[in-house]
C-alpha cells in the first residue's frame, strides 16, 4: 500500500475525519504521535505523502514541544507530497523561508471561515478541485481557530486563497501545501478547542457550522480525496521510474 505519514503535535489535533477518507483511498497511514514522544522520521522515511497536524503550539515553541525543530527540518527538505494543516502551515511556511507572527493584531480567527480563492489555484491538482466548490465570490467555507498567522510566504511559495481577515490561508511550495483552516476537524473538535480559549464560543463554533454544515463538510472530503489521489499519483510515479 501508498504509506501516508502523519505528525500529530497534541493528542486533541488529530487526523478527525480526514482518516476514513485516506483508508478508503487506499492509504497506509501511520501516526506519529510526536506529543508523546515517538520520534519524527527523517524525511526518506515518511513514505509517500506526509500530513503535519495543528496544535496549541507556536512555531518555535520548542520550549514546550521540542519535537517541533525536528519538524522544521523535515518540512525544510521533504520532497514528496505534504499537508502542513494550521501550525503544520505555519511551520511548513518557517521552514521554506517564509515568517509567521505569533499573536498577529487582528487576533482570533475561530468559527468558520470564508476562504476565497486566488486565480492560480485553477490549475493547482489538491485544491483547485476545492475552490471548484466556491461561492458567486470565490469562496468556500471551513472551520478554523487560531491567532497566529504566517504573515511572509516563502520565496517559491504560489498564494493561493485568503481571508477576510488574514491572507494567507493556502499556499503551495514545491509538494507541499499549507492550509491555515482546519478542513480535517470535525465541529466537535473545534468546540472543545474553542472551549478553552477565553475569547471563544463552542456554542457559537457549532451554530456557525449548523448554518453551513453541508458545504463545510463538501470542503473537507473533496480536500482529504484530492490530497489522497496526489500522493497515490506520485507514489506511482516513482514506481514507474
Amino acid at each position: 500500500m501508498t504509506l501516508l505519514t502523519v505528525v500529530q503535535s497534541a493528542p486533541d489535533a488529530a487526523l478527525d475525519v480526514f482518516a476514513p477518507r485516506f483508508t478508503a483511498a487506499g492509504l497506509d497511514v501511520r501516526v506519529v504521535a510526536a506529543f508523546a514522544g515517538e520520534a519524527v522520521p527523517a524525511p526518506d522515511e515518511v513514505g509517500d505523502g506526509l500530513v503535519v497536524l495543528g496544535g496549541p503550539f507556536s512555531v518555535r515553541d520548542d520550549a514546550a514541544a521540542p519535537w517541533l525543530a525536528e519538524v522544521r527540518a523535515l518540512l525544510a527538505e521533504v520532497t514528496v507530497p505534504t499537508l502542513g494543516i494550521c501550525l503544520g502551515a505555519q511551520l511548513l511556511a518557517v521552514a521554506r523561508g517564509g515568517r509567521v507572527q505569533v499573536d498577529a493584531p487582528p487576533g482570533l480567527e475561530g468559527g468558520v471561515v470564508d476562504v476565497r480563492w486566488r486565480p492560480e489555484v485553477a490549475e493547482d491538482p489538491v485544491l483547485g478541485p476545492v475552490a471548484a466548490l466556491a461561492d458567486a465570490r470565490h469562496a468556500t467555507p471551513s472551520l478554523t481557530l487560531h491567532r497566529d498567522a504566517v504573515v511572509d510566504l516563502p520565496a517559491k511559495a504560489v498564494w493561493l486563497g485568503s481571508s477576510q481577515t488574514y491572507p494567507y490561508q493556502a499556499f503551495r511550495v514545491g509538494a507541499a501545501w499549507g492550509v491555515q483552516f482546519h478542513p480535517e476537524s470535525s465541529v466537535e473538535s473545534v468546540a472543545r478547542w474553542a472551549a478553552d480559549d477565553v475569547d471563544a464560543s463552542p456554542d457559537d463554533v457549532r451554530a456557525a457550522y449548523a448554518a453551513r454544515a453541508e458545504q463545510i463538510d463538501a470542503v473537507g472530503a473533496t480536500l482529504a480525496d484530492a490530497f489522497a489521489a496526489r500522493v497515490q499519483a506520485v507514489a506511482q510515479e516513482r514506481v514507474a521510474v
